[in-house]
Formats: structure tokens, sequence, C-alpha cells
């Protein structure tokens, strides 16, 4: 794989975590930088963890690892989108889904990058057989999610104020995790 198939890839998987970093920044509203690097982190060392898993199962958990893997990231995705919806016509002290929350920042990490598993699984048939040769992937991986990740929350944050004065940003960030939790299973069920 060249370096450019790598960045590549690097972005492809860094889309939901784009994409969700939007929302939060919206939802928050204000720069708040440990929020954003934290979560940004996050998404990076997941994405970047979740190959290197699946490269690793592959010799031994493969085939029970594909079986699921985008069901429970849809699973996770919709509950959380779910919830985002039913909160965002609650009162602002009552709402679950807290970007600013390590517990939320985890969840929204974990699921995002599951999906990446597969990338893992890909990396070892196509050449990577040991650690080291896989260190660049893995390394141009998670920096282009955190990379994403922050330039996501900025965009929310930059355009955050148009979204509020037209509609709820929970409401929007909900429809959002639940629809790449349907992106996720889509792409795997019918292989595209």
């Amino acid at each position: 794989m060249s370096l450019l198939d790598i960045w590549l890839l690097s972005v492809a998987l860094a889309m939901d975590c784009f994409t969700v970093s939007i929302a939060s920044g919206v939802i928050i509203g204000k720069r708040e930088w440990g929020t954003i690097l934290r979560m940004a982190f996050l998404f990076g060392f997941f994405q970047a963890m979740m190959p290197f898993l699946g490269w690793f199962a592959t010799n031994y958990f493969a085939h029970y690892i594909e079986a699921f893997d985008h069901w429970v990231a849809f699973g996770l995705l919709a509950f959380i989108g779910g919830k985002m919806i039913l909160e965002s016509f609650k009162p602002e002290e009552q709402h679950f889904f807290n970007p600013r929350k390590l517990r939320t920042q985890l969840i929204l990490s974990v699921a995002t990058s599951i999906d990446a598993l597969a990338v893992g699984i890909s990396l070892a048939v196509t050449g990577y057989t040991t650690i080291v040769s896989l260190l660049e992937p893995l390394f141009w991986i998670g920096l282009g999610s955190l990379l994403l990740g922050v330039l996501g929350h900025l965009m929310g944050l930059r355009f955050g104020d148009a979204v509020r004065k037209h509609l709820r940003p929970e409401l929007l960030g909900g429809a959002i995790l639940i629809f790449i939790g349907i992106k996720i299973l889509l792409s795997h069920i019918y292989n595209f």
C-alpha cells in the first residue's frame, strides 16, 4: 500500500469522527480546548487501535469479529442518537448526551471506530506481517482522525450559531449519529 493509499484510507476512516465532531461543536457552542483535544485524541487513538486489533485478531478471531462488528457500531450510534433526539425536547439540565463528558467521548470513539477492525484485517492480508510494518499506517490513521476531529469541532463552533437559530443541535446531532450507524450497517450488509 502506497503512502497516498494510506492517507486516503486515513481520511475515509476519519469521516465519521469528523461528522460527530461537527455535531459536538454545534452542541457545545464555545471553544473549549480541553474538550476538543481530548475528544480528537480519543478518536485518533481508537481509529488507530481498532485496525491493530483487527490485524492481531485476523489469525485467531476474524470470522467472529466480521459477523457482528457493524451491528455493535449501529447499536451504539442508534442508541446515543435516539437519546439525543429525545433529549432535544427536554430542558438542558436533563440531557444525557454531553460531548464534554469522558464517558460520552469514549462511547463515540468506540462506536465510530469499530468498522476500522475490518481495515486491520485487510492490512494483514495485504502484506503487513509485522507490528513494525503496521506502525506507519496506524500512525497516519490515528493522526488523520485526530486532525479531522479538531477541524470538525471548530467547524461546528463556526457554523453552530446558524444551526442553533433554526433547529435544536441535539436533534441534528442525534440524526447524524443514527445516519452514521445506518451507513455502517448498510455498507457491511451490502458491501458498498
